[in-house]
C-alpha cells in the first residue's frame, strides 16, 4: 500500500523496518477467515506476557437473551483492592470480522496499572457467521453484568471505551444503554472510530489506499456486518453511530483519531455533533498518524502523547 510524505517522522522511520500486518479479510471465504482467526490467535498468545501487577480472569455470564453465555476477560489490580474501583469496560478492534479480547492485554494492563480500575473485555461474536445486532447486543449483556453484578466494581464509575470497531462497538453500545435506560457509563473513549457504514467520507477516498486499513477493507467489514443494509436506509445508530439521529444525553467523550487515515473525517464530524447535542467532548487529531500505529510503533512519542492524553481522559472521568 501507498505511504504518504507527511507521515510524523519517528513512525516512518519505523516502518521502513516493519512488516506490516495483513488488512484483513479481503477476498477471503469463511473457511480461509478461520484460519486467519486461528493464526492471529495463535500470535497473540504467543506474545503473551504477564504482568505482575495484573491478575486476568475469564468469566463467562449471560449473554443477549436466548443466545449463548459471553465470555469476559476481567484484568484487576494484583493484590486486594481497597474498596470498589472504577471500570473501563474496553472493546477490541478487528472489523467486526477478526479479533479477541487477548489482544489488547497490554492496553489493558497500562489501565490497570496508572488508574488501579478494573478493566473487563467481551469476546463479543464476529460476523459474517454472526452478523448485526449480535456484537452490539453482546457487549451490551456484558455492560450490564459489569454494572449489576461486576465483583470489586464500582457501577458510579464505569467507563466504555474501544479502539477503531471497537470504538464502533463502545459508541454503539453507549447510545444502546441510553435508549433501553440500562447503565449509565460515565465516559467514552473512542480512539480512530469505525462509525459510518457509508464510506463515503472525504478522507474515505483520500485514503482509501494507503497504509494498514484501506477503504476496500471498510466496505467488506461493513458489508459482513450488516449485509445487503449497508449504506442503505434501514441502519440505525446503535450498529453504525454516525446514523444516529440523537446524541443528547450521552456521557462525556474523548475521540482521538490520526490524521492520515479513512476514519479522520467521520470521528471528526462524530465529535461535532456530540457538542453540538450538549456532550462534553474532547477532539484529537495526531498529526502525521496512521492507523494502528498506536500498536506497530508503541514507543513513537506521538503514541506515548496519544495514550497519555487518553489515560489522563479516563482519570478525570473516575473522580
Amino acid at each position: 500500500m501507498k505511504m504518504f510524505q507527511n507521515l510524523d517522522p519517528e513512525l516512518a522511520a519505523a516502518l521502513a523496518h516493519l512488516d506490516l500486518p495483513e488488512t484483513g479479510a479481503r477476498g477471503y471465504s469463511l473457511d480461509e477467515l478461520a484460519r486467519v482467526r486461528a493464526r492471529m490467535a495463535a500470535a497473540r498468545r504467543a506474545a503473551l506476557v504477564p504482568d505482575p501487577a495484573v491478575t486476568i480472569e475469564d468469566v463467562w455470564v449471560p449473554g443477549p437473551p436466548g443466545e449463548p453465555e459471553l465470555r469476559l476477560r476481567v484484568h484487576r489490580p494484583a493484590g486486594e483492592p481497597d474498596g470498589p474501583l472504577p471500570c473501563v469496560y474496553w472493546i477490541h478492534g478487528g472489523g467486526m470480522t477478526l479479533g479477541q479480547p487477548e489482544q489488547d492485554d497490554r492496553v489493558a494492563a497500562r489501565f490497570v496499572r496508572e488508574l488501579r480500575c478494573v478493566v473487563v473485555s467481551p469476546d463479543y461474536r464476529l460476523a459474517p457467521e454472526h452478523p448485526d445486532p449480535a456484537p452490539v447486543e453482546d457487549c451490551y449483556a456484558g455492560l450490564t453484568w459489569v454494572a449489576a453484578a461486576g465483583p470489586g466494581v464500582d457501577p458510579a464509575r464505569i467507563a466504555v471505551g474501544g479502539a477503531s470497531a471497537g470504538a464502533c462497538l463502545a459508541a454503539g453500545v453507549t447510545l444502546l444503554s441510553r435508549d433501553r435506560r440500562g447503565p449509565s457509563p460515565v465516559f467514552q473513549a473512542l480512539s480512530s472510530p469505525m462509525l459510518d457504514d457509508r464510506a463515503g467520507t472525504p478522507s474515505m477516498t483520500q485514503y482509501e489506499d494507503v497504509l494498514v486499513i484501506d477503504r476496500a477493507y471498510i466496505v467488506e467489514s461493513w458489508t459482513a456486518l450488516l449485509g445487503d443494509r449497508r449504506a442503505t436506509g434501514s441502519v440505525g445508530g446503535h450498529a453504525a453511530p454516525a446514523r444516529a439521529r440523537d446524541l443528547s444525553g450521552l456521557p462525556p467523550a474523548l475521540v482521538d483519531v490520526g490524521e492520515l487515515e479513512v476514519f479522520r473525517d467521520e470521528a471528526i464530524l462524530y465529535a461535532m455533533r456530540l457538542a453540538q447535542a450538549g456532550v462534553p467532548t474532547e477532539l484529537q487529531v495526531y498529526p502525521g498518524v496512521f492507523h494502528g500505529s498506536e500498536k506497530l510503533v508503541p514507543d513513537a512519542e506521538i503514541t506515548r502523547r496519544a495514550v497519555a492524553n487518553r489515560v489522563s481522559a479516563l482519570r478525570r472521568a473516575f473522580r
